[in-house]
């Protein structure tokens, strides 16, 4: 860890620093300004393209030369956008001022007054935030979500017919089977995902307070909206018609709601497996060069779903903030969600970080195959509802109350008892024989792919 990382105020910054380097080229600041570039850059040479007094199209290569730098922008080229902004104390304007200095070395010094033209701040922030964060979530967060989804997967259908008791409100209950229980989180996790596809990248384009004034008023003859129109679908994002000065970050609210959802998903998993892992149904692989406890040489602790957890948590609260205070802004706009959005990468960070942990964890688990069977056929009660159902089928009267009094005597109940208990009912033979058949081992339902 570097001496930087070590007096890092933030863990994202400092111990976990290296588990979210693929986040940086997105969130970082020097990310902002290259997005805010290429941005600028996309909108120059899509007006220059509308054939307009006094802008022709650029000479042949420049597109490419253009695209190229911004594609190889770099830190250097950053902090020489970072000088400029010390000086005239404006983030974006010092942007624009960059790029006007770019087409001045390269002779283009023609085109230089189009750069940001009839532009505010939020044209390009609210075209480059949205563009940023759709890109890390395809190229980043969503592989990391469909890999832990795999391995979930991969999980509950290895162990799917594996018996393991269930424990509704903490008591022993009908049998289940644990690769299905691992299965309902897969299946959460892909309907929300569906959910989160839907929502819209949004972006706001359209001058000072959202109505191309300064544009119609240069170029009266463009149709401005089909322009912006144009332009920001180029980008792969959605423009919002109506808008103030900024974009009203609804698509970004219920972005932000989606991902914790998916999230809160993943902390009601970390705790089951916590708890399985607690119940020894589950082992952790032993690295022999870890320590778990400080204090107790024999202990291996669960302590990636509880990174996870956490993670998951910090995460959330972050993202609920985002989504409760973007969508309201004061008239045509206030400034409370500029410093807002320059954190939009710290829920992300704890999010991936979380992701590796629970990827990690995941990767140590072994089944316990024995110790669940053995807990299962501790609680012989729990086919109590079956045999009561047979028995409802066969109109035998009060069924539920027969087995009530043989279950909750407080005694610890055997097959022998059940045994002894079937053979004393009233019923024929063959009804007998088909109770006697039912145990804990397969009394355990019935989920999709089963064979009839």
């Amino acid at each position: 860890m570097s001496e930087q990382s070590l007096s890092a105020i933030s863990p994202l910054d400092g111990r976990y620093s290296t588990h979210i380097q693929s986040l940086i080229p997105y969130f970082s600041e020097f990310a902002l300004i290259k997005y805010r570039i290429r941005i600028e850059v996309e909108y120059l040479i899509a007006l220059t393209e509308l054939n307009l007094k006094n802008c022709p199209n650029l000479p042949a290569g420049s597109h490419v030369m253009l695209r190229k730098w911004v594609e190889n922008f770099d830190l250097e080229q950053a902090a020489s956008v970072k000088r400029i902004e010390k000086q005239i104390n404006h983030d974006v304007k010092s942007v624009e001022y960059f790029v006007k200095q770019k087409l001045e070395n390269e002779g283009l010094t023609a085109w230089t007054e189009f750069v940001h033209f009839g532009l505010t701040s939020q044209d390009i922030n609210n075209t480059a935030i949205p563009l940023l964060l759709k890109e890390s979530t395809e190229n980043v967060l969503l592989p990391r979500i469909l890999e832990l989804l795999a391995t979930i997967k991969e999980y509950g259908k290895c162990w799917l017919n594996i018996p393991m008791l269930a424990r509704t409100h903490g008591q022993p209950a009908t049998p289940t089977r644990f690769g299905k229980e691992l299965l309902v989180f897969s299946e959460r996790i892909e309907k929300q995902l569906q959910l989160l596809h839907q929502v819209p990248y949004s972006a706001k384009f359209g001058g000072a307070t959202g109505g191309f004034n300064a544009h119609l008023v240069a170029y009266s003859e463009v149709d401005w909206i089909v322009f912006g129109n144009a332009f920001v679908n180029s980008l792969g994002l959605e423009r919002s018609q109506f808008t103030t000065q900024i974009e009203h970050y609804d698509n970004l609210a219920a972005y932000m709601d989606g991902l914790s959802r998916i999230n809160t998903i993943l902390i009601d998993f970390c705790r089951d497996i916590w708890q399985y892992i607690s119940m020894d149904y589950l082992k952790q692989k032993i690295n022999e060069g870890e320590v778990g406890s400080s204090a107790m040489p024999h202990k291996v602790n669960p302590i990636d779903f509880e990174n996870a957890e956490g993670n998951l948590g910090i995460a959330n609260a972050l993202m609920h903030h985002f989504s409760s205070k973007l969508p309201i802004s004061r008239l045509q706009r206030d400034l409370s969600d500029s410093t807002v959005l320059r954190n939009i990468g710290v829920p992300i960070g704890h999010c991936l970080v979380a992701y590796q942990s629970l990827s990690k964890g995941l990767k140590k688990i072994e089944i316990n195959k024995d110790w669940i069977s053995q807990d299962l056929n501790a609680h012989i009660e729990v086919i109590s509802e079956a045999i009561q159902t047979v028995l409802r089928r066969e109109l035998y009267p009060q069924p539920y109350e027969a087995l009530k009094k043989l279950s909750r005597t407080g005694q610890k109940l055997t097959m022998d008892d059940f045994r002894k208990f079937i053979h004393e009912l009233d019923i024929s033979d063959n009804i007998k024989a088909e109770l006697l058949e039912i145990t804990p081992d397969n009394y355990i339902g019935v989920v999709p792919g089963d064979q009839p």
